[in-house]
């Protein structure tokens, strides 16, 4: 199985979009904005499981004093996410060679709602997406791999793990997966040929 981190590998997140559009709807700022969801922890809880989509948003519009629907919140992900048309052909390509699938360190918010806050990551990985919301710990953590692949059936030595950040690549392979990291599409096409993920 070939396991794809989600933001900047498969897909670009701008977090300062996100932030401006919430701020926008409402009718606060990008600052306060990021006190109350980041800097106030609200996001990490809500990233490994610790808040439900609807209690987030109720919650954001307590910490901000200002209401934000599930809708909004839903709304400012997608703005602050477009995938990455060259990724999604390597992990289609890869697609028909073995199983591929998404671990993000994410929530609910985002993994439940996942096919309409990025619309061309399906069908291709329908039913193949694992957030740190589902198995109650993030990566890094060597569990949370652990968990992640045990949810998709997979077993750790079977798995190829891709992402951009060094940290999470020690984390997998703490957890017995392989890891590489990821810089660019065209590096990432010539590695997954080593690999016989793709033909070209």
């Amino acid at each position: 199985m070939v396991l794809f981190d989600l933001d900047d590998v498969l897909a670009s997140y701008d977090r300062r979009v996100r932030l401006v559009e919430l701020a926008r709807r409402s009718g606060t700022s990008p600052a306060a904005v990021q006190a109350a969801l980041f800097d106030s922890g609200l996001e990490h809880e809500a990233d490994i499981g610790l808040w439900p989509p609807q209690d987030y948003a109720d919650e954001l519009s307590r910490r901000l004093g200002a209401r934000l629907t599930l809708q909004d919140c839903i709304a400012a992900r997608t703005l602050a996410t477009s995938a990455e048309p060259a990724m999604l052909a390597l992990a289609g390509e890869a697609a028909r060679r073995t199983q591929v699938a998404i671990f993000t360190n994410n929530g609910p918010l985002l993994t439940l709602h996942l096919e309409r806050i990025c619309p061309p990551l399906f069908p291709l990985f329908a039913g193949r997406v694992v957030g740190a919301g589902d198995v109650g710990i993030a990566k890094p953590s060597a569990q949370a791999y652990l968990r992640c692949v045990a949810l998709l059936d997979v077993a750790p030595a079977d798995t190829l793990f891709i992402d951009d950040r060094d940290e999470n690549l020690s984390g997998a392979r703490a957890a017995g997966l392989d890891a590489i990291g990821f810089s660019n599409a065209a590096t990432l096409a010539r590695v997954l040929h080593f690999y016989h993920l793709t033909g070209t």
